[in-house]
């Protein structure tokens, strides 16, 4: 599966967003695993209005889903500030990653997108299979694979938005039989639709690679298919070039989160600056085209209203510290541009 580097992007072919079809060229700036409108709290957890304020604020964030408040958003006009200050910091087309279990709001995201004025793909797909419903749960892979190509052709419940991207295809470890399925969908609706794909893998180093396995062998086009959470998975940076050279693409995207403690597990979490010197030997390997970078929000308190970083980090911050630490013009191009449309961008006969 060592498959040669893909070519460099030519910003060709159709991005899908949720008011419409618009040309990749358009866009220069892409925040492309993000959360918007979401409800990503532990399964059986009940909100009990906790009030996220300045004295709490930091504690709540540093345990951070162990407060179910925290862990949903579902305010459109909150969505919609947030969207605003995201564009005045130089973003022009956001992917919310939000899927089936998890709190999507297509309709939602359609309204801050019209208000703000920012482009917005949503997706297609299934989180992890606790947090689904029964009828998700007992789906075959043939029903997941109809419903991810109907979102992506025709429409997400009962709205003319159509879903740009499949996945993120939530995973666990060990991998459940309806996540194994979903996989197995995702590559199928890859091929009828064009789509890219994405993948929240379980947490075991070797997560990624069993994913990687059957996406290959369902099919799946590997070079336009991502791996999520390099920053937890592989916090020191081992394996991440073993796993691009699959040739699948490699994702950081906790950027913004700057404290060691990972609520969700027992391992230290790099900073921005370790996340960068990681991606800069890959591309020193040659492998700077399978990197992308996003900041995954997906709790009030990383959101500028509940006073976090917000999606714009990335452009405020990232973007300038790449140009301090000596990454070129061109290969901050490619971490913004270049690859995340090289994901998004649907061929122009499959899209219509």
């Amino acid at each position: 599966m060592d498959s040669p580097p893909p070519t460099a992007m030519d910003a060709s072919g159709i991005v899908r967003t949720v008011t419409g079809d618009r040309p990749a060229g358009d866009f220069q700036a892409v925040a492309v695993h993000e959360h918007v409108l979401f409800d990503i709290a532990v399964p059986g957890s009940h909100a009990d209005g906790t009030p996220i304020d300045m004295i709490n604020r930091w504690q709540i964030d540093y345990r951070s889903n162990e407060t179910a408040d925290n862990a949903r958003q579902q305010d459109r006009a909150r969505a919609g500030e947030e969207l605003v200050f995201t564009q005045e910091d130089g973003c022009d087309l956001i992917v919310d990653q939000t899927v089936w279990g998890i709190g999507r709001d297509v309709a939602g995201l359609a309204a801050a997108s019209r208000t703000s004025g920012l482009a917005v793909v949503c997706a297609t797909g299934t989180y992890t299979a606790a947090y689904l419903g029964e009828a998700d749960r007992s789906a075959s892979a043939e029903e997941l694979a109809e419903r991810f190509v109907g979102e992506i052709a025709d429409g997400i419940e009962g709205t003319s938005s159509r879903a740009g991207l499949i996945g993120e295809i939530g995973c666990s470890w060990p991998l459940e039989a309806v996540e194994e399925r979903a996989l197995r969908a995702a590559a199928d609706a890859q091929r009828t639709t064009g789509a890219g794909i994405s993948v929240h893998p379980g947490r075991h180093p070797d997560a990624p690679f069993h994913v990687v396995d059957i996406l290959d062998q369902a099919g799946a086009d590997l070079s336009r298919t991502v791996i999520c959470h390099m920053d937890r998975t592989y916090p020191e940076g081992s394996r991440v070039a073993e796993l691009a050279r699959t040739g699948v693409m490699v994702e950081w995207d906790f950027f913004g989160i700057e404290t060691s403690h990972y609520w969700m597990a027992d391992h230290a979490l790099p900073t921005d600056r370790q996340r960068l010197e990681m991606i800069r030997e890959l591309f020193d390997q040659g492998l700077g085209d399978r990197v992308l970078v996003s900041q995954d929000i997906c709790t009030r308190t990383r959101l500028r209203n509940w006073g976090g970083h917000g999606y714009g980090h990335l452009f405020r911050n990232i973007r300038p510290l790449m140009a301090r630490l000596g990454f070129a013009a061109a290969e901050i191009d490619s971490l913004l541009r270049g690859n995340p449309l090289r994901l998004l961008a649907l061929p122009e006969r499959k899209a219509a």
